[in-house]
C-alpha cells in the first residue's frame, strides 16, 4: 500500500476553509503505519465490501478501497463532502453517503449479506453505533473501531471488571485490541492515545432473541449506581423493593451482595428470565 501518498489534514482543512469540529470529536488520522494497521486488522479480502463510518477526510478510506471491492463511506459532518470527493476521486469503487448512521438502516447502505465495518469514531456513541449496526440485518461479521485505547480495554474486559459497554458488544462478539496507534498519529492529536478494536460478530448473540430487551434494561439498572450492591442498584433502577431484588437475584444463583461489575453474560441472561417486567 506504499503507494497510496500521505494525506496531510492540516493542509487540507486549510485548503478548504475548515477546522477540526471538536464537538463531533473530529481526530484525522493520517500516519500511513496507523492506517495500514487498521486495514491488517480487518482482514479485508478483494471480494469484500466495506462500510466505513465517518470517513473524516478520506485518509484510510483510500486504504479501504484498494483492499475491497467496495467502500460504502458514510460522513455526518456535511462540511467534510467537498474534501472527501476530491481527495477519493481517484477510487471508482467508493460510494460516499452524507447522512447519520444511527438514522440509516444497513440494507439502506449495504446489499451484501456478508461485510465488514471499520470505524473512527468517538467514544460517546461507540455503543449506540455497534447496537444499531447489530440490531439491524444484515449484520456485519465483523466490526473495527479506532477507539481511545481505554475504552478498547474496557470492552475486552472480564468479569470482575465488566461494564455496560463491555456486556453491549460481547453478547455480540468476541473483541480484541489489535493494534496501538499513538495520539500523534491523528491531527489534531487527541490527549490520549488509541486502539484498534476488531469485534468478531457470532452467527446469533449469547442472550436469547426473547431477553435482549430485558437484558439491556437490567444491565442498565445494574450499572446506574455501580458502587452499590446488586440488591440495592436493582431496586434503584428497577424501582422495586429491595427484598424483592434480593429474592430474585437468590433464585437466579446471585449473591445480592454482589457488584454489577462481577456478574458475567450468563448470570445476566439468567436473571433477565426471572425478573417479572
Amino acid at each position: 500500500m506504499n503507494e497510496i501518498p500521505p494525506l496531510n489534514a492540516a493542509a487540507l482543512l486549510k485548503r478548504h476553509g475548515l477546522r477540526a469540529h471538536k464537538g463531533l470529536g473530529q481526530n484525522f488520522l493520517q500516519d500511513p503505519l496507523a492506517l495500514e494497521k487498521i486495514v491488517a486488522a480487518a482482514e479485508i479480502q478483494p471480494t469484500d465490501t466495506v462500510l466505513e463510518i465517518g470517513p473524516g477526510l478520506g485518509s484510510l478510506t483510500r486504504y479501504l478501497a484498494v483492499s475491497a471491492k467496495e467502500v460504502v463511506a458514510v460522513e455526518l459532518d456535511e462540511r467534510l463532502i467537498p474534501p472527501l470527493k476530491a481527495v477519493l476521486a481517484p477510487y471508482q469503487n467508493i460510494r460516499l453517503m452524507h447522512g447519520d448512521i444511527l438514522k440509516l438502516a444497513p440494507t439502506d447502505l449495504i446489499t451484501e449479506r456478508d461485510y465488514i465495518v471499520v470505524a473512527n469514531i468517538p467514544y460517546y456513541i461507540t455503543s449506540a453505533v455497534i447496537r444499531h449496526l447489530l440490531e439491524n440485518e444484515p449484520k456485519p461479521r465483523r466490526i473495527v473501531l479506532t477507539v481511545q485505547k481505554e475504552v478498547a480495554q474496557r470492552i475486552c474486559a472480564k468479569p470482575g471488571d465488566m461494564s455496560l459497554l463491555a456486556l453491549s458488544v460481547q453478547i455480540y462478539g468476541k473483541p480484541r485490541s489489535a493494534a496501538h496507534i499513538p495520539a500523534e498519529a491523528f491531527f489534531p492529536a487527541p490527549k490520549v492515545d488509541s486502539a484498534v478494536l476488531c469485534v468478531d460478530i457470532y452467527p446469533a448473540p449469547l442472550v436469547k432473541k426473547e431477553l435482549l430487551e430485558p437484558f439491556f434494561k437490567l444491565i442498565k439498572a445494574g450499572f446506574s449506581q455501580k458502587r452499590k450492591t446488586l440488591r440495592n442498584s436493582l431496586s434503584s433502577g428497577l424501582h422495586i423493593a429491595p427484598a424483592q431484588a434480593a429474592e430474585v437475584l437468590t433464585q437466579a444463583g446471585i449473591d445480592p451482595q454482589r457488584r454489577a461489575e462481577t456478574l458475567s453474560i450468563e448470570e445476566w441472561e439468567r436473571l433477565s428470565s426471572l425478573v417479572v417486567w
